[in-house]
């Protein structure tokens, strides 16, 4: 089991099973929610994640297909949820308490990414998706129970 947290501690979560394929997402809305170079992201099915505390305080911006769910209290990005896939919840691993059990699989939407970040590693780098969006949405219980 995985645990996260807000930055005040208000809202907490757990995540049952593993996470899907790690991506770098340099998209601009990204970028812009988190205020770093990147987000740090993998999804999860609906059914593996749970609201342990504050669930009262979570809050959210809907922008077209996305909403982004943060701490009404101290601002912490939280979960996206995506109204084509309710069944998928996109998780930005730097709320997490423990490793996510694997690492990043590659850097996508680099096209967009901010001007003064210069990417260093090996992994591998897409202007987009990588092929298409399923691909960064996959869950680990995807074949049982993401149709």
């Amino acid at each position: 089991m995985l645990t996260g947290r807000c930055l005040c501690e208000a809202v907490a979560y757990e995540i049952e099973g593993e996470l899907g394929p790690i991506f770098n997402c340099h998209c601009s809305k990204c970028r812009r929610w988190h205020g770093s170079a990147f987000r740090t992201r993998a999804s999860v099915a609906a059914h593996q994640f749970r609201w342990v505390r504050g669930e009262a305080s979570v809050q959210g911006y809907t922008g077209g297909n996305v909403t982004k769910h943060f701490c009404s209290t101290c601002g912490s990005n939280l979960i996206s949820t995506y109204a084509d896939r309710p069944s998928v919840i996109g998780l930005p691993l730097g709320g997490l308490d423990q490793h996510p059990g694997a690492t990043p699989q590659a850097h996508i939407f680099v096209d967009s990414k901010s001007p003064w970040h210069e990417i260093t590693d090996a992994l591998p780098q897409y202007p987009q998706w990588p092929g298409d969006e399923a691909a960064v949405r996959q869950t680990s219980s995807a074949s049982s129970h993401d149709g």
